[in-house]
């Protein structure tokens, strides 16, 4: 049951995001227990711009809010190479709350936008 809430959650999410932003790429994520992983997507093309994870030896021993952090600047670096500075942020079926809350801060110190 709460799999089938999640889904329409993300969807409705995502279908709202797109419908005001369409000059803007799209940054989603991904989180599990112990890790968390982050894409920016062009929505225009389908195509995956920008991506980084925790999934890493060096994230292994790291806690999993210091992990996110590592993510986020990880990922914010990699996109102002790109010279994305601007996107929307699809928090997807999570809350802004705890690991994503300090996630979308680190990237906006990080240099992106939304």
């Amino acid at each position: 049951m709460s799999y089938i809430i999640n889904k329409k959650r993300s969807k409705r999410i995502r279908k709202k995001l797109k419908k005001v932003n369409t000059d803007r790429f799209r940054l989603t994520i991904f989180r599990s227990p112990r890790n968390i992983s982050a894409q920016i997507i062009d929505d225009k093309s389908n195509k995956t711009l920008v991506s980084a994870t925790s999934v890493s030896k060096k994230s292994k021993n790291m806690k999993n809010h210091e992990a996110s952090l590592n993510v986020a600047n990880l990922l914010a670096k990699k996109a102002l190479e790109k010279k994305i500075t601007k996107v929307y942020f699809d928090r997807g079926r999570y809350k802004y709350h705890g690991r994503i809350k300090s996630f979308a801060e680190a990237l906006r110190k990080g240099g992106l936008v939304f």
